[in-house]
């Protein structure tokens, strides 16, 4: 199942990635196997995670980092509305809903 990004959660993983690789080197590329991994997992059951807002956007977390996609089911794959914190700023994605 394809995926495809809110353009503000595109920049939030491309964020995310720079500065976990500014701490350690490899860092960031460990976040974007993981992403693509769990990505890969929602693609094949996407009504696998829990709802974080009714009635269609779902939660995935992440495993290493503190991050969960944050995504709704569409006929041709699923749109990830966001790459978020998983302590910081809850909720201020609604406004892509």
């Amino acid at each position: 199942m394809n995926y495809y990004f809110h353009p503000a959660a595109e920049a939030e993983l491309l964020e995310s990635v720079g500065y976990y690789e500014s701490k350690v080197s490899g860092l960031g590329g460990a976040l974007i196997e993981e992403f693509e991994a769990l990505a890969k997992l929602i693609g094949m059951s996407p009504k696998g995670w829990r709802i974080e807002l009714e009635p269609d956007i779902r939660r995935a977390p992440l495993h290493r980092f503190p991050l969960s996609i944050i995504y709704r089911q569409k006929a041709d794959g699923f749109q990830v509305l966001a790459v978020a914190h998983d302590r910081r700023r809850p909720q201020y994605w609604l406004g892509r809903a």
